[in-house]
Protein backbone atom coordinates (compact mmCIF):
# COMPACT_ATOMS: atom_id res chain seq x y z
CA UNK A 1 0.00 0.00 0.00
CA UNK A 2 1.00 3.48 -0.58
CA UNK A 3 0.90 4.86 2.47
CA UNK A 4 1.90 2.12 4.91
CA UNK A 5 5.43 3.50 5.99
CA UNK A 6 3.57 6.52 6.88
CA UNK A 7 0.51 5.19 8.94
CA UNK A 8 3.50 2.84 10.61
CA UNK A 9 5.28 6.16 11.33
CA UNK A 10 2.24 7.71 12.78
CA UNK A 11 1.35 4.80 15.42
CA UNK A 12 4.68 4.62 16.51
CA UNK A 13 4.43 8.30 17.29
CA UNK A 14 1.67 8.06 19.24
CA UNK A 15 3.23 5.85 21.96
CA UNK A 16 5.54 8.91 22.80
CA UNK A 17 2.72 11.18 23.21
CA UNK A 18 3.00 12.99 26.98
CA UNK A 19 -0.45 13.12 27.82
CA UNK A 20 -0.79 13.53 31.89
CA UNK A 21 -3.97 15.21 31.76
CA UNK A 22 -6.33 13.82 28.95
CA UNK A 23 -4.23 10.30 28.66
CA UNK A 24 -5.45 10.54 24.70
CA UNK A 25 -2.72 9.84 22.93
CA UNK A 26 -2.22 11.06 19.40
CA UNK A 27 0.22 10.26 16.67
CA UNK A 28 0.60 11.79 13.32
CA UNK A 29 3.12 11.58 11.21
CA UNK A 30 3.57 13.80 7.59
CA UNK A 31 5.34 13.05 3.76
CA UNK A 32 7.23 16.02 2.54
CA UNK A 33 7.62 17.32 -1.27
CA UNK A 34 10.79 15.28 -1.17
CA UNK A 35 9.26 11.87 0.21
CA UNK A 36 10.28 12.81 4.11
CA UNK A 37 8.37 11.50 6.58
CA UNK A 38 8.41 13.74 9.95
CA UNK A 39 6.32 12.35 12.82
CA UNK A 40 5.30 13.65 16.23
CA UNK A 41 3.33 13.52 19.13
CA UNK A 42 0.61 15.42 21.51
CA UNK A 43 2.80 17.23 24.26
CA UNK A 44 0.35 18.10 26.94
CA UNK A 45 1.23 21.10 29.57
CA UNK A 46 -0.33 22.11 33.20
CA UNK A 47 -0.81 25.40 31.20
CA UNK A 48 -3.42 24.02 28.50
CA UNK A 49 -3.03 26.55 26.02
CA UNK A 50 0.80 25.78 26.26
CA UNK A 51 -0.18 22.16 24.78
CA UNK A 52 0.56 21.12 21.38
CA UNK A 53 -1.20 18.34 18.90
CA UNK A 54 0.92 15.77 17.02
CA UNK A 55 -0.36 17.13 13.70
CA UNK A 56 1.01 20.71 14.32
CA UNK A 57 4.73 19.27 15.99
CA UNK A 58 4.77 17.22 12.56
CA UNK A 59 4.26 19.77 10.61
CA UNK A 60 6.38 21.85 12.86
CA UNK A 61 9.59 19.66 12.46
CA UNK A 62 9.23 19.67 8.67
CA UNK A 63 9.02 22.96 8.44
CA UNK A 64 12.11 23.45 11.34
CA UNK A 65 14.14 21.54 8.68
CA UNK A 66 12.96 23.35 5.41
CA UNK A 67 10.05 21.70 4.13
CA UNK A 68 7.32 24.00 2.91
CA UNK A 69 4.95 21.55 1.64
CA UNK A 70 3.09 18.38 2.69
CA UNK A 71 1.99 16.07 -0.13
CA UNK A 72 0.22 13.52 3.11
CA UNK A 73 -0.27 13.37 6.71
CA UNK A 74 -1.47 10.16 8.46
CA UNK A 75 -3.34 10.47 12.38
CA UNK A 76 -4.01 7.81 15.17
CA UNK A 77 -6.01 8.94 18.57
CA UNK A 78 -8.28 6.59 20.13
CA UNK A 79 -7.42 2.71 18.37
CA UNK A 80 -11.50 2.10 18.90
CA UNK A 81 -12.44 4.94 16.78
CA UNK A 82 -11.65 7.48 14.17
CA UNK A 83 -10.08 10.53 15.71
CA UNK A 84 -9.90 13.43 12.97
CA UNK A 85 -7.58 16.39 13.53
CA UNK A 86 -8.99 19.17 15.28
CA UNK A 87 -9.48 22.62 13.69
CA UNK A 88 -6.68 24.41 14.63
CA UNK A 89 -4.48 21.33 12.83
CA UNK A 90 -6.69 21.40 10.02
CA UNK A 91 -6.05 25.21 9.28
CA UNK A 92 -1.93 24.65 9.64
CA UNK A 93 -2.13 21.49 7.26
CA UNK A 94 -3.92 24.33 5.07
CA UNK A 95 -1.21 26.52 5.16
CA UNK A 96 1.97 23.82 4.23
CA UNK A 97 -0.54 21.53 1.99
CA UNK A 98 1.07 21.16 -1.56
CA UNK A 99 -2.96 21.60 -2.36
CA UNK A 100 -6.23 21.04 -0.86
CA UNK A 101 -6.63 17.34 -2.10
CA UNK A 102 -3.66 15.88 -0.14
CA UNK A 103 -4.88 12.99 1.28
CA UNK A 104 -5.62 12.90 5.21
CA UNK A 105 -5.17 9.76 6.71
CA UNK A 106 -7.87 8.89 9.72
CA UNK A 107 -6.26 5.72 11.30
CA UNK A 108 -7.47 2.65 14.47
CA UNK A 109 -5.06 0.81 13.27
CA UNK A 110 -2.94 -0.88 10.37
CA UNK A 111 -5.47 -2.10 8.93
CA UNK A 112 -8.33 0.16 9.92
CA UNK A 113 -7.98 3.44 8.24
CA UNK A 114 -10.38 6.01 5.81
CA UNK A 115 -8.91 8.35 3.59
CA UNK A 116 -9.99 11.72 2.98
CA UNK A 117 -9.01 15.00 1.38
CA UNK A 118 -7.91 18.05 3.04
CA UNK A 119 -11.10 19.83 1.08
CA UNK A 120 -12.94 17.36 2.64
CA UNK A 121 -12.57 17.46 6.28
CA UNK A 122 -11.95 21.24 6.05
CA UNK A 123 -14.92 22.68 3.61
CA UNK A 124 -14.76 26.56 2.49
CA UNK A 125 -11.29 27.06 3.73
CA UNK A 126 -9.38 30.47 3.06
CA UNK A 127 -5.29 29.99 2.95
CA UNK A 128 -2.53 32.43 1.55
CA UNK A 129 -3.06 30.61 -2.00
CA UNK A 130 -6.39 32.13 -1.83
CA UNK A 131 -5.07 35.78 -0.54
CA UNK A 132 -2.87 35.59 -4.05
CA UNK A 133 -5.54 34.72 -6.47
CA UNK A 134 -7.56 37.35 -5.56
Amino acid sequence: MKYDVLIEKAIEAREAAYTPYSHFKVGAAVLTEDGSIYSGCNVENASFGATNCAERTAIFKAVSEGHRVIKAIAVIGDTKAYTYPCGICRQVMLEFAENKDIPVIIIKNKKEFITKTLDEIIPGSFTKKDLDQA
